[in-house]
């Protein structure tokens, strides 16, 4: 296995036409869906990129910017933007196409962190990732305060930690109610 890949070496894309099996209530392309495909193709991308069998670990943020119409083609492109030891983040972007027209939209961008297994199960090492270009580094470096926010966050908000006093300002003019007993 190579030390260090570029995150050109590992790319995936896929394109799939929207059917109506796929639609949701309101004739749009069900999310649920979508999160599939973006699922799927993350695997793809880290399992190139690290020459094994991955399992997602989290999923940071997705927003469904533009629906999916049925009879519209949606490509799905992933590629590596940052790598730990065993773990790497894979970025998703899903565009539609109206095959009519030609309009591309984007419908979404999201992260998908992945981590690498060997055989027995365990987290397995993955090779580095070479940054070639100024938008590989821009990625890398955007992924890495996304993981060290993340961290944060979370560490702040763990219960033995959490001060309520401190954020009782953020309930004001929320549509909510307290109520100890």
């Amino acid at each position: 296995m190579k030390k260090f890949k570029s995150s050109r070496e590992s790319r995936v894309s896929i394109t799939e036409l929207m059917l109506p099996s796929h639609s949701n209530f309101g004739g749009k392309v069900h999310g649920g869906h979508i999160l599939n495909l973006m699922d799927q193709i993350a695997f793809a991308c880290a399992s190139k990129h690290s020459q094994s069998y991955c399992v997602t670990a989290s999923v940071n943020r997705v927003d469904f910017l533009n629906p999916i119409e049925v009879g519209e083609l949606a490509t799905l492109k992933a590629s590596i933007n940052y790598t730990g030891r065993t773990s790497m983040v894979v970025g998703v972007r899903v565009e539609s196409e109206n095959v009519t027209t030609g309009e591309v939209k984007h419908c979404n961008s999201s992260y998908f962190t992945m981590v690498a297994k060997g055989k027995d199960g365990k987290n397995k090492s993955i090779p580095g990732l070479i940054l070639k270009t100024k938008q590989d580094i821009r990625r890398f470096a955007r992924s890495k305060e996304r993981k060290q926010s993340a961290f944060k966050r979370d560490s702040k908000y763990e219960s033995n930690n959490f001060k309520v006093n401190e954020y009782l300002e953020f309930l004001e003019g929320e549509n909510v109610k307290m109520d100890f007993d």
